[in-house]
């Protein structure tokens, strides 16, 4: 009885800081920092293989997908569909994860920019990223270099 106790304790603890993501089975847990290497790279190879499946949806504001997306509603849509639940918002996706440096990123970790903290993309390697850019534009792979160089404000790992 303790020990079923302990487990929904566990489980309850779990969901109430997004470790568990929709449509997982009772019981299940995706982690959202890095433990087992092997299946984080899986699992941000997922995400960036969904969010790449997205290029040229066009950006709406607030747009959560599946045909359109702002950019933290592309993050999370990525995300989600790997089976890793974020929050909705920029501001609340900074947050979550742990802090990587730029000279330490890896594909699927979260790039933000500008000292608001107001647009975020997904780093696909190369110094590379995808996002949904503003009004008017569609999801597209970007280069950090430039403008994105001169505005880059951090980066988070979340698997």
């Amino acid at each position: 009885m303790v020990r079923v106790a302990t487990a929904l304790s566990t489980l309850a603890m779990a969901a109430s800081v997004g470790l568990v993501g929709a449509g997982h089975a009772a019981g299940q847990v995706r982690e959202v920092r890095e433990s087992r290497p092997s299946h984080s790279h899986e699992v941000t190879e997922e995400v960036v293989r969904y969010a790449r499946s997205k290029i040229g949806s066009p950006y709406r504001r607030g747009g959560t997908g599946p045909s359109s997306f702002d950019c933290s509603g592309l993050v999370q849509w990525s995300y989600r569909q790997a089976g890793v639940t974020l929050k909705r918002t920029t501001y609340e996706q900074v947050k979550q994860g742990t802090p990587v440096s730029r000279s330490n990123l890896q594909p699927g970790d979260l790039v933000f920019f500008y000292s608001r903290i107001s647009h975020v993309g997904i780093y696909v390697g190369d110094d590379k990223m995808i996002h949904a850019p503003k009004p008017g534009r569609r999801v597209q792979v970007e280069s950090m270099v430039g403008h994105y160089t001169t505005h880059f404000h951090s980066a988070r790992r979340v698997v």
